[in-house]
Parts: structure tokens; C-alpha cells; sequence
């Protein structure tokens, strides 16, 4: 399916026989972007510089053209209106797929909080070409501020998708129109790259709808609970299970190609770490050092180290070793428990925590092991820390008076917020953009099951993503190729 996208490339403005339109720069102040998702004065540096604002990352300098203020009124964000024709069936076959691609946008879009969309029942313009010009005067009417027009078409197999987003109140196009084009079965997929092509140009930020995530899909009774990976787009759609429910798995992870998944297994009675392949479901052990207990791995950014941690004799450890086999190298070497190790982007430093200040604390060390540093010291114990594909922020669990949280710092440890709070949240995994977070929460009592929700960095928008049953330890793939 992964090679069978073509390259995005532009679609005519007017008619399949014209020439491509030039591409227009989305305006230093465009409308689109003013009084939606924050209100800015002054010249508009792109939306983006109010998402980062509202979560407390900096501003990006280079996003800068002029004096800015942004004033954001109790933390709340306004989303953005937008409509979303049904995209027009340019033939009688690609009719069942045009609703359904704009379904999947629309729900895209809308479930990150940030966009609105206005029901079609709403709209007084009615699209029926691609090309047609656009009506504004009836967009503005009913306080649409993007317009996402598209058309399908389909033969031999295959389906293509052309789409182009209008900013209603300036009346201009927002980049240059794209044609996407895949078999049909993998229509889903070109309906979040068309969405992840929308949230980038109007927001600024990276995509991540095109994605999947693993995870550990339950069944059965708490006290016999069955354990299987399973694999899944972002969305909850297109389960595959990877692995049967012979033996319990935990917490799989995936490669930064993501065509591979580590995961913890007692598939030999103990818990060993295993790697498989994605597309063969084959599989194989780390090399195995006789009396011990090897879980909780990860790759290292380039995909060519695995960093774990191994108990043996009651003490536990972080250790590296080669995907390709190799001496593994002891990182860690104290009395003290410490697991849960995560790479920084660039690789060159681990964050894990650890109990050697007496109690569950996050420390960072150069990848190659040495001396730590302790960057939590909040009340409460933390664990499971994971670094931002942006490099900028931590996420982690920690368990306070009694209750569990999912929250984020800064490297350094500063700038701690709490993103959530229940009887049980924990095991965060970022999106490939850095800007959602999706993790475990366990409902309470004897009937309490494990779900899989998503929160928003800045603690918006949390919401249940949709599973068949009891489902925990996601891990959220990097963008599909």
C-alpha cells in the first residue's frame, strides 16, 4: 500500500486542460486565520505562533514579521469554521467513495478541537465541479472561513482524489490544489493525507492524521485477562491483530520507519523483548543473557540501536544493544530500579526513570550512559517519560495523593503541566507532530477496563479513540510514508 501513493502534485485551477495556478502565499494577516483559533492584533505571524502560545512552547523566530500581540481569553480557543462540500464523483464508481472521503476529513479536522465544520445542511452554495468558480458571497453568509472543495475519481482499481482550501474571507486559495491517487482499498489513507494536507497550511504545524498506532487489545475477565498486539490507524479504524492471545504482551513500540515493533513478551515464561515485522508478522528475540529479564523497549532514533532495561539478581538496569545483534552495553549501573529509557530526536541522550533518589523520579543521560540528571522534583512519583518528536518536551506519567496524571516539562524539568487527571492514567505516546498525546486510562471498580484516550498538549480535548473492546500501551507510529 506505502508505494502505491503517487507524489502529491498540482491539479489545474480551472479545467484538467489549463494551465496549473500560481501558487498563492498564504497573507501575512489572512482572515482565516484572525479571530478563529486565537484573536491577534497587529501583523499575524501565522496561526501556529498562537497554538504554541496557548501551550506554552515558544515562538518560533523565523514565524516573526513585526510587532505581535496575541490575546487569548481564558485559555479558550475558538475553533475555526470550515466547510466541506461532499466531494463531486467525477464517474458512477468513485460515487461510494466521494461521502465517504469526506466523512473522514471532516472528522479529522474536527476532532482536534482546533476546527468547526458547518453541516452541509447549512451551506447555500452547492459544488458540482471541481472547477467551478468559488461563490464567497455565500461561504461568508454562513460564516464558513476555509472552504475544502475536492473531486474522486476512479478506474483500473484505483481511485484519485484532487482537492483544493479557499480562505472564504479573503477570497484566495491557500497553496496550490493537490491530486492524490492510491488502490481503493487504501482510500482512508488518502482522505487523512488530504486533512493532514488542510491542518498544516491553515495551522503551520506537521501532520499526523496519515498514521497508525499499535497496542495491546484485551479481552476476558480482569483476573484472566487476554493480551494481543493489534495495529490501527489513528482514528480506531482498520484493526489488524498481530500477534494471538497465547501469552501476554506489553508494551510494544514502534521503529522510526515503522515497519517494525518491539514489544515485552512471556512468550518463554519470562519477560523477553522481541522484535517484529510489521507487513510479515515474523518475529525474533534480543540476544539473550541467561538468568535475566529483559522489557520496556525502544529504538533509537536511526532505527539501529534498542535500549531496554534488564533485571537480573533483583537489580534492574538500562541496557543498549545493536538491532543487528552485537554486545549490549550496560548504561545505567546502580542499586536502584530504572527503566522506561526514551531517545531524544537526535539520539544523543536518554531520559528514564528511576527510584535511586529514594523515590520514582525522571533522569536524562548521554546515550552512551554516564552521569544523570535528575529533572523532576514535583510532589509525587513519576514515571514513564517519553521525549516530543520536536525535542522540546517530556511526557510522563506521575501518580499524586492518590490520583494518576498525564503531563508534560520542559527538558530541564520547568514548565511541569498536568494534562489530565483520574483513578488511573498512564503510558503517554506522542503524535508524530508533537501536538496530541494518546495513553491508557483504567476506569475503576471490579468492572474497571483499560481505554485508549488523546489530549491535546495544552490539556484540551480529550477524547476516547474508538476500540472494539478493553485496549492499552498505544504507541503512535511516525507519519506514514
Amino acid at each position: 500500500m506505502l508505494s502505491r501513493f503517487v507524489s502529491s502534485r498540482p491539479v489545474p485551477a480551472r479545467s484538467p486542460k489549463s494551465t496549473p495556478p500560481k501558487s498563492t502565499p498564504t497573507p501575512a494577516c489572512s482572515p482565516v486565520l484572525r479571530g478563529a483559533l486565537c484573536r491577534f492584533r497587529l501583523p499575524l505571524a501565522g496561526l501556529l505562533i498562537g497554538l504554541a502560545a496557548l501551550a506554552g512552547q515558544g515562538t518560533p523566530a523565523a514565524a516573526q514579521t513585526g510587532p505581535l500581540r496575541i490575546e487569548i481569553t481564558e485559555g479558550v480557543i475558538e475553533p475555526l469554521p470550515f466547510a466541506l462540500p461532499t466531494f463531486v464523483a467525477e464517474d458512477a464508481g468513485a460515487a461510494r467513495y466521494a461521502a465517504e472521503l469526506s466523512q473522514v476529513i471532516a472528522a479529522d479536522l474536527s476532532n482536534t478541537g482546533l476546527f468547526r465544520e458547518i453541516p452541509p445542511s447549512a451551506h447555500i452554495a452547492r459544488v458540482d465541479r471541481f472547477d467551478a468558480p468559488v461563490a464567497y458571497a455565500d461561504w461568508k453568509a454562513i460564516n464558513a472561513q476555509a472552504l475544502i472543495v475536492g473531486s474522486v475519481s476512479s478506474g483500473g482499481g484505483r481511485i484519485t482524489v484532487r482537492f483544493r482550501l479557499f480562505d472564504v474571507y479573503s477570497g484566495a486559495e491557500l497553496g496550490e490544489g493537490l491530486q492524490l491517487a492510491a488502490s481503493e482499498g487504501s482510500w482512508r489513507r488518502l482522505a487523512h493525507k488530504v486533512a493532514d494536507q488542510v491542518y498544516a497550511r491553515i495551522t503551520g504545524e506537521g501532520a499526523y492524521f496519515d498514521s497508525r498506532v499499535v497496542f495491546v487489545a484485551e479481552a476476558g475477565p480482569k483476573n484472566a485477562r487476554q493480551k494481543r498486539l493489534a495495529i490501527m490507524d489513528y482514528d480506531g479504524a482498520n484493526v489488524q491483530f498481530l500477534t494471538d492471545a497465547s501469552t501476554i504482551v506489553l508494551a510494544p513500540r514502534f521503529s522510526p520507519s515503522g515497519d517494525r515493533i518491539l514489544y515485552t513478551t512471556f512468550e518463554t515464561g519470562f519477560p523477553r523483548v522481541k522484535m517484529l515485522d510489521v507487513s510479515s508478522s515474523a518475529g525474533s528475540f534480543l540476544p539473550e543473557q541467561p538468568g535475566t529479564m529483559t522489557f520496556a523497549p525502544r529504538f533509537s532514533p536511526d532505527g539501529s540501536r534498542v535500549v531496554y532495561s534488564l533485571e537480573q539478581g533483583g537489580n534492574t538496569d538500562i541496557w543498549m544493544v545493536g538491532v543487528n545483534g552485537g554486545a549490549p552495553m550496560r548504561l545505567t549501573n546502580t542499586p536502584a530500579i530504572e527503566t522506561a529509557p526514551s531517545f531524544s530526536p537526535d539520539g544523543s541522550q536518554i531520559v528514564f526513570e528511576s527510584d535511586r533518589s529514594g523515590s520514582q523520579q525522571l533522569y536524562i543521560m548521554p546515550a552512551s550512559g554516564g552521569e544523570a540528571r535528575r529533572i523532576s522534583f514535583g510532589s509525587g512519583r513519576y514515571g514513564t517519560p517519553v521525549w516530543s518528536p520536536r525535542g522540546d518536551m517530556i511526557a510522563f506519567t506521575k501518580q499524586d495523593a492518590g490520583r494518576f496524571h498525564i503531563g508534560v516539562m520542559r527538558t530541564d524539568g520547568t514548565e511541569e503541566r498536568l494534562l489530565t487527571n483520574s483513578f488511573l492514567d498512564e503510558g503517554p505516546t506522542w503524535s508524530p507532530n508533537g501536538r496530541v498525546i494518546m495513553f491508557t486510562r483504567e476506569s475503576a471498580g471490579v468492572g474497571g477496563e483499560p481505554r485508549l484516550y488523546s489530549v491535546d498538549i495544552s490539556g484540551r480535548n480529550l477524547r476516547q479513540v474508538p476500540t472494539a473492546g478493553p485496549a492499552s500501551d498505544p504507541a503512535w507510529s511516525p507519519l506514514l510514508p
